[in-house]
């Protein structure tokens, strides 16, 4: 009998050419291995610093969002291990601006391993939802998430960009992968000598199999946003509001 490696890929590259909605991430099982989970998420800031594109997104978006003013306030949706959180945070501290991060996460465990790390200056986490702040009115400057619309169904996604418009009172970004050939061979041959003993890589490629393509984010998103497609394999779903 051979064992597969929960870390070892199709050898042959799965059908890409719709999202494969009924395919699940470990990392999302109330029952997966928390030795494992733990360490996905203190590999997360590696990954994502080579794969999400965000100090470029800070640059380009957050950063003349909030330099008007001197600093503000930013929500980190799905926050997870809070690695962009603290970036966000650490970042901002550098430029002279004076911000508060918040990081909401309602995965108890996602929240635990984010707030026992060591504290940074103007940084929170909270185990909510985002329609938990919409009932407490709050409303913040700018709204992120990284990865997130993948892992939602229909309603869980709109319900997030309805959230969104109400607790931003500028500017909003969702970034998420691209589903490609390209997205999936590369993250698929560069992460396989890396990641071992983590849910980085056997999810890495179920999250591209459950993303979206620019035309089908931009079909799904409502009257008002905008999809930015970022080379390599980055879609960027953009809010401004009108307030």
């Amino acid at each position: 009998m051979s064992v597969v490696s929960p870390d070892a890929p199709p050898f042959l590259p799965p059908d890409l050419s719709t999202r494969a909605l009924d395919a699940a991430e470990q990392m999302d099982s109330p029952n997966c291995d928390p030795v494992r989970l733990e360490r996905t998420y203190a590999q997360f800031p590696l990954i994502n610093a080579v794969v999400s594109g965000w100090r470029r997104n800070y640059r380009r978006y957050v950063r003349p969002a909030l330099a008007a003013r001197g600093g503000g306030t930013i929500l980190d949706v799905g926050s997870g291990g809070g690695d962009l959180a603290r970036s966000l945070a650490r970042w901002s501290r550098r430029d002279g601006l004076e911000v508060q991060v918040t990081g909401i996460d309602p995965d108890p465990r996602a929240h635990a391993y984010a707030a026992s790390r060591r504290p940074v200056p103007g940084l929170v986490f909270r185990p909510l939802f985002s329609s938990d702040l919409v009932a407490e009115g709050k409303v913040f400057d700018v709204v992120i998430s990284n990865h997130v619309l993948h892992h939602l169904d229909p309603g869980a996604f709109h319900g997030l960009l309805a959230d969104s418009e109400k607790l931003a009172r500028g500017l909003v970004l969702h970034s998420d992968i691209e589903r490609s050939p390209w997205a999936y061979g590369l993250f698929s041959a560069g992460t396989l000598p890396f990641f071992h003993g983590s849910f980085i890589r056997a999810d890495g490629l179920t999250s591209i199999r459950r993303s979206y393509t620019a035309a089908e984010l931009a079909a799904a998103a409502p009257a008002g946003w905008e999809t930015r497609r970022q080379h390599p394999w980055q879609n960027l779903l953009l809010y401004r509001a009108r307030r």
